[in-house]
This record gives structure tokens, sequence and C-alpha cells, in this order.
């Protein structure tokens, strides 16, 4: 039997993996620049945890989630960050701590779905968690971010999707509406649709069935029954994207698809990249009853999380640049002693070094450190060490010397500060 990954996991390689890099170096120092700082959860959790905040008819509850039971404990593989940090966040005390809260993360979910473009099994998340404030002013904020994030990575055609969930009476009032109005249609509508009218018809709105999505495209909105309060947070909202210089589309059909969602709602799309017809880069809003939901006391919240994969699709952003590295070439008896040495004392000095002792030629020595990318490279031979020299070549000017053992760092050190730097990937095996 071929072993493989599987299906809907990949692998990611050097010459590959450089980019993420980049990607994720640039998310974590933007989002610092808004006070956000760095939280890591298990990837296991205990299954109630995401059965109870995500939606026991959602999707991913229902479908998608690897779940098992080891020990006594059932147990799944982290589908999404937002209820993991919560879970921390509540089990940590962390509201009598400070006022105010704001976590990142970036790392692997696990979602069995259908792969598509951009949607795997195995997909990577970058996100945020905002806990402590219940105001528009930080949804408005968090959106600004992302557009001003995405432009840093250049991904400069996107549009921002905003809704209100409303909160509490809200939403039943316009789950009554929505049965009212699906219910005559019932039998035009999905198999899971019907299924879920009675129960949650709000994901009848975020179903991608085409049945589904003629049916919704009459269905009531929101934005007509909320209550004062969801009102007057909706409009602070806009009132401040509008400040903040966001553009932004109101669309009364975005729900997304966990059950946890409480008045703001927000997507940005891509409007020109390569990603078919899903093509949300990053979606998230309001979770104000989850701490509560989790024992901790009444504590309001907002999130997001980004598709790291679907963004590297979008964005032309390269890997960044591989220092300048040196390659040790023993030849003869009694070098790989001495050069094992040079190696390891390149390295202390900071220097990445690749050696090579399988005895080769020095034909193919050099062949091998052009491959790598190396800038130099340092022949420890025979003849040259009886004199207590190694003959260093600079690969980049093609020019070879020799230089004292005993210097052939500090002479590696000065040419490599002055040598061109190669682009990611340059020399990759």
């Amino acid at each position: 039997m071929e072993l493989r990954a599987v299906k809907g996991m990949n692998d990611i390689l050097p010459g590959e993996i450089e980019r993420w890099h980049a990607l994720e170096s640039a998310f974590m120092s933007h989002v610092a620049l808004y006070g956000y700082q760095e939280a890591r959860t298990p990837m296991l959790e205990h299954t109630s945890l995401f059965a109870r905040q995500i939606g026991e008819t959602t999707d991913v509850v229902e479908k998608e989630m690897y779940s098992f039971t080891r020990h006594g404990d059932d147990l799944t593989v982290r589908p999404e960050g937002t209820a993991g940090l919560a879970r921390a966040y509540v089990e940590h005390n962390i509201h009598a701590k400070e006022p105010i809260t704001r976590w990142c993360y970036v790392g692997p979910m696990f979602r069995g779905e259908r792969p598509a473009k951009g949607r795997y099994r195995q997909f990577y998340q970058a996100g945020c968690e905002l806990y402590g404030d219940a105001g528009p002013f930080c949804d408005a904020e968090m959106i600004e971010m992302l557009v001003t994030f995405l432009k840093r990575i250049g991904i400069t055609g996107v549009s921002v999707h905003i809704n209100s969930l409303g909160s509490g009476g809200t939403r039943e009032r316009y789950r009554d509406a929505l049965v009212g109005y699906f219910t005559p249609i019932q039998s035009t509508l999905s198999e899971d649709s019907q299924r879920r009218l009675a129960k949650n018809p709000l994901r009848i709105l975020d179903s991608k069935d085409p049945r589904d999505k003629e049916a919704a495209a009459g269905a009531p909105s929101i934005l007509g029954i909320l209550a004062d309060d969801d009102r007057a947070h909706w409009d602070g909202l806009r009132t401040h994207l509008d400040a903040l210089g966001v553009p932004y589309v109101v669309d009364a059909t975005l729900v997304r698809g966990l059950d946890y969602y409480t008045r703001t709602l927000f997507e940005l799309r891509a409007t020109d990249s390569d990603l078919g017809a899903q093509n949300t880069l990053l979606g998230g809003g309001r979770y104000d009853n989850m701490i509560e939901g989790l024992g901790g006391p009444k504590v309001p919240a907002i999130g997001f999380a980004a598709g790291i994969e679907r963004l590297l699709i979008s964005t032309q952003l390269a890997g960044a640049a591989r220092a300048p590295r040196c390659f040790v070439a023993p030849l003869g008896n009694g070098t790989v002693g001495p050069a094992a040495v040079l190696a390891r004392d390149l390295r202390a000095a900071g220097i990445g070094t690749d050696m090579d002792g399988r005895g080769t030629s020095m034909r193919a020595m050099l062949r091998r450190a052009d491959n790598l990318g190396a800038r130099l490279c340092i022949i420890v031979g025979e003849t040259e060490l009886s004199r207590g020299v190694v003959q260093l070549k600079d690969l980049s000017r093609r020019t070879q010397q020799d230089v004292p053992l005993d210097a052939a760092v500090r002479v590696a050190t000065d040419l490599l500060a002055a040598s061109p730097t190669p682009s990611a990937g340059e020399g990759a095996p």
C-alpha cells in the first residue's frame, strides 16, 4: 500500500513554508500594534465545549468534527479557535486580572468537510479575540485592523460585509419571523434546511444549497426588528466605520455558520482573488454570551478567524530572504574532524552552515553548496591543513583565497556581511 497524506491534509515543505512564515509574522506584528498578545490552547478539547458553544445543529458539530472517546473522555480535535480560548479565559479567571483582554493565535484546525480550493480538512487559522468591551467602537476597530492588514500583505480587492443578529429577544423575534416565512415554502428547501426549520431557521440563511439560497432571497431582514439597544449598537458600528474610512456593505443575509454569534457579524471577501465562489477571506463577530455560558461572569466578547491558506492564495507575499550561508567541504583523510570544528565555530558566530562529511569529490561538494544557496564554500583539504590554512571560495563573486584556519570565521563573517542576500527559496534542494 502506498502511503500518502490523508485526503484534505497537506504537507508544507521548504520552498513553500517561507511564505507561511512571512504571512504569520506579518499578522502577529500587525495585531500587536492594536494590543493583541499570543495565546496557545490545546488542539484537543472536550467535545461538549464545541457542541454547546458552536451549536448542535451547525454543520461543524453535526457533520465535520473529528471526535473520539479515549480513557473515558469524549474528545474533539479543535474545529475552530474561539471556544478553546474562551474556555481558557474562564478557567484562568482572566476577567479578575484585567478589564479588557486581547488575545491572538495562529494554528491548525480540523474539520471533516469536503476539500476544495482553499478549504481543507486540516487547515490553519489566524485569529483574535477581545474580551471585556461591549461597545461598537472595538467592533469597528477590529474590522479596520483587518482591512489594513490585508492591504499590508497586498490584498486590496476586498469588500467588507456587515450585519447584526441582535441579542436576546431580537433573535427570538427574528426566529419566529423566519419560521413564518419559510414554513409555507418548506417543501422547496433542502433536506437539511427542512430539518433545521423548527430548531434553528437562521441556518437556512447560511446554506450554500441553491434551493435554499433561492428561497432565502425574499426572507425578512433582522435589521427591521432590532431592539432599541441593538439598534444603537448597530448605528454606532456604522458611525465608527465611517469615521475610520472603512467602506462596507450592509448584508442582511449574513449569519455565518456558528451559533454563538450576537449583534455584530462581519466578513471580508476577496473581489479579485482566485478562490472561486467561496471568496470569504475571514469573518467573525460578537459572542457576548459565551463566557457566561462557560461558567464565567457576563463578559462581552468579539473575535474573528482568517484562513491562512486562503490568504496565501490571494496574496503575492514573498517569503523572507534567507540569510547568507556557508558550506564546509572536508576533502581527504583526517579532514572531517577539523572541518566539523570549523562548522561549529561558524554556527557559534551566527552563520548558518552546512557540512557534507560523506567524502565526495570537490566537484560534488561545490554543486551541493550551490544547490543549498551557500554564499561561501570553505574547503578543508589535507594539503591546506598541513599549511594551517583553508581554501575559501566566494561563490557569489567567483573568487577564492587561502585563509589561515584560525582566521576563517572572521573572514567569512566579513565577506557575508558584504555579500548579496539571496531571495527566499533560492538554491533550495
